[in-house]
């Protein structure tokens, strides 16, 4: 058997764009070279990778086992560019995930510090909803993920390296930012504006304060932070989200903070940040040093 570093760079690339022309155009090669490249893996491996649905290469069974190693093995590969390069402390992009507070929010601060401290410039960041992080993750499209929701599936780690301050905001003539010292109970009945399933705010207001709240009513589904104030301010409904996120729409006076400290039994109006990684990836001295700047960064 005599697998190349060019078969697993094109495996991996279709994994990641589903479509022969796509992964060709991805890593600057011929369509026909990319297929001759996969076609020539697949009989030395003795099993087909990937199954032909459409026009379009879906990872099966074998695909998914060769996945870890394939990814161990190009990271490797990365590595040794390092070893003789004395101008540079360390090789390869870093691939991260992130969720919307934290892409928005977070992310900036943070790899500003990195970038200053470890003179590594070469970074993707790729900001969406958690559940869609997770789920790059587990395809290894993503070498790390920092997100607001904690993940139980069994291929990823998640880890607290920092948190955040959730909040409740009103329209500024809403009837409840007349009360002082807020109760839960008395967000029954209210209307709400939410985010998307798979959003880590979305996540918390579910299993914080709904079930404190004993009528409530979801009025929108909204995939944007920006468009969910709007919506806030327009006097359509509550919004939960970070304090982080709502600072300049409670600045300018768009919107209200109801009083930070919600009374109530058990209710806690802070989440942790997690950093979440896939269980068999491959820690790089830059991935390493990543995760641990990161459980070191302070935010304060």
């Amino acid at each position: 058997m005599n697998i190349s570093l060019k078969q697993l760079n094109v495996f991996m690339s279709i994994t990641q764009h589903n479509t022969l022309t796509a992964a060709a155009q991805a890593i600057y090669l011929s369509k026909a070279a990319v297929s001759m490249a996969l076609a020539e893996l697949e009989k030395q491996l003795g099993h087909p990778l990937f199954d032909r649905v459409n026009n379009r290469l879906v990872l099966n069974q074998e695909g998914h086992k060769l996945l870890p190693l394939a990814d161990e093995l190009l990271s490797r590969a990365n590595n040794i560019n390092q070893l003789f390069d004395a101008e540079q402390a360390f090789a390869g992009q870093l691939k991260i995930g992130a969720s919307d507070t934290i892409g928005n929010h977070v992310v900036p601060g943070l790899l500003s510090q990195f970038r200053h401290q470890h003179q590594h410039f070469s970074q993707s960041v790729f900001i969406s909803n958690s559940r869609l992080i997770c789920q790059k993750l587990r395809d290894y499209e993503l070498d790390i993920g920092l997100i607001e929701g904690n993940t139980p599936h069994p291929d990823l780690i998640a880890t607290p390296f920092s948190h955040d301050n959730m909040c409740i905001i009103v329209a500024p003539e809403h009837p409840f930012c007349h009360i002082k010292k807020p109760h839960i109970t008395d967000l029954s009945p209210s209307d709400w504006i939410l985010r998307e399933a798979g959003s880590g705010s979305r996540e918390f207001f579910l299993r914080a304060l709904a079930p404190h709240i004993e009528t409530w009513h979801e009025v929108f589904e909204l995939n944007t932070t920006e468009a969910l104030i709007n919506s806030v301010a327009a006097g359509i409904g509550l919004g939960c989200l970070s304090t982080l996120a709502a600072q300049y729409a409670v600045s300018d006076g768009r919107v209200t903070q109801l009083d930070s400290h919600i009374k109530g039994d058990n209710i806690k109006m802070q989440r942790p940040f997690w950093l979440v990684i896939h269980n068999d990836k491959y820690h790089s001295p830059l991935l390493k040093c990543f995760i641990e700047f990161c459980h070191q960064w302070d935010n304060t």
